[in-house]
């Protein structure tokens, strides 16, 4: 067999974030501000919930679309905090992660030649996710003089007779943009207006500084077209439990679980149990987390303005997303040199899309003493480079 492999797999680059994880990883005293992971462990009665599963024996499969009970919760919790109402029976599944969530959606909608319009900067997966699925993406830039928010005029605009679906990653990873209800209730009446579907990838929710996350879903008219994901990794330390979810329409829903089915049977049975403890008696931790992290965002907003640092102030996620083309370099050289000279690793804007090309992503779910240290090899490294131009 001389050619095994596939060529649109081959064609696919692999994810610019793990570059320089793994290289930070082998470096002596480097700072790593470059992966989007909670520092706080998962909550004590989390990971208890967890531990009585086991000592219980319960390891057995699941449903395939999950347990019942975190069925239910989660739609308790959708109903308490957005106001909409899902059946835990036929409207949602319990899948690997918000990744796999995202992966067997579009596979569930996607015809070949259909187009998926993805704004960028947007976290890695979903173009791959879209070319796999046999789509076609349609990029749309989006500008830092918008707060690197969609308008609906850069929406029409991407619109084709094609189009299939529109992937709204906000809270933004990697800028930490959000959208407001009125940004949401202009993109709405595009997406209803072209009659296409959108996915709404809400894994940041819990993480908003200024009001509280509105989910596309909730704007009337669009609960029927949209497939609402989110997870457990990021709001309740819960990364390595490998845990997220799809609520949606139940003939999109069904088509998601038949693929989750025979692709991996169940998500893992003791992260289930544990998430409905998280679900359950989780908001204060929730709470507890967020505050740290929005003195850590405003921390680094300080620090960028003191080195005269252009970034805009970003209020979802945890990342900030500062400009810097005034050093004549490419993100990518940027942020190796930084790496290289002063051994803290960020990602180059680029690695999430061309538009992010001249931005550097910094995380800041790094502990605030972390942070300090990186921010003082930051101001050094940015004070050699002007002095030298």
């Amino acid at each position: 067999m001389t050619k095994p492999l596939s060529k649109l797999v081959e064609e696919i680059k692999p994810s610019g974030i793990r570059k320089f994880f793994d290289i930070v990883s082998e470096m002596k005293d480097a700072i790593s501000l470059g992966v989007g992971e909670p520092d706080f462990d998962t909550p004590w009665h989390i990971r208890d919930e967890g531990i009585y599963a086991l000592e219980k024996g319960k390891t057995f499969y699941t449903s395939n679309a999950g347990l019942k009970e975190l069925r239910e919760e989660i739609c308790k919790y959708l109903k308490r905090t957005q106001n909409i109402e899902y059946n835990p029976l036929s409207e949602v599944i319990i899948t690997v992660g918000g990744s796999e969530a995202i992966d067997i959606g579009l596979r569930a909608v996607i015809n070949p030649g259909d187009e998926v319009i993805i704004p960028q900067p947007a976290y890695v997966s979903y173009e791959p996710c879209a070319l796999l699925a046999g789509a076609k993406p349609v990029i749309i830039d989006l500008k830092a003089e918008n707060e690197f928010r969609l308008t609906a005029e850069e929406l029409e605009n991407a619109i084709t007779d094609k189009t299939k679906v529109l992937i709204l990653p906000f809270p933004n990873n990697p800028t930490g943009a959000i959208m407001e209800r009125e940004d949401l209730e202009k993109i709405a009446k595009v997406v209803i207006k072209h009659d296409i579907y959108v996915m709404s990838d809400e894994i940041y929710s819990e993480l908003t500084y200024k009001d509280k996350h509105i989910s596309i879903a909730s704007i009337e008219g669009m609960q029927e077209r949209t497939i609402l994901i989110n997870g457990f990794s990021k709001a309740y330390a819960m990364t390595g439990w490998r845990l997220g979810y799809a609520c949606g329409p139940q003939k999109i829903i069904k088509q998601m679980t038949k693929i989750h089915q025979f692709a991996i049977m169940c998500a893992p049975t003791t992260s289930q149990y544990a998430a409905v403890e998280a679900l359950k008696n989780g908001d204060d931790d929730v709470k507890e987390m967020r505050n740290a992290y929005n003195q850590r965002r405003r921390f680094l907003l300080n620090a960028f303005k003191e080195m005269n640092l252009e970034c805009f102030e970003p209020y979802g996620a945890f990342y900030v997303f500062p400009c810097i083309r005034e050093f004549g370099m490419t993100s990518e050289e940027f942020a190796t040199r930084f790496l290289e000279e002063e051994k803290v690793a960020a990602v180059p804007g680029n690695a999430f899309g061309n538009s992010g090309e001249g931005y550097l992503r910094i995380s800041y779910a790094y502990s605030l003493d972390n942070l300090k240290i990186a921010m003082e090899r930051l101001k050094r490294f940015v004070e050699k480079l002007r002095n030298k131009s």
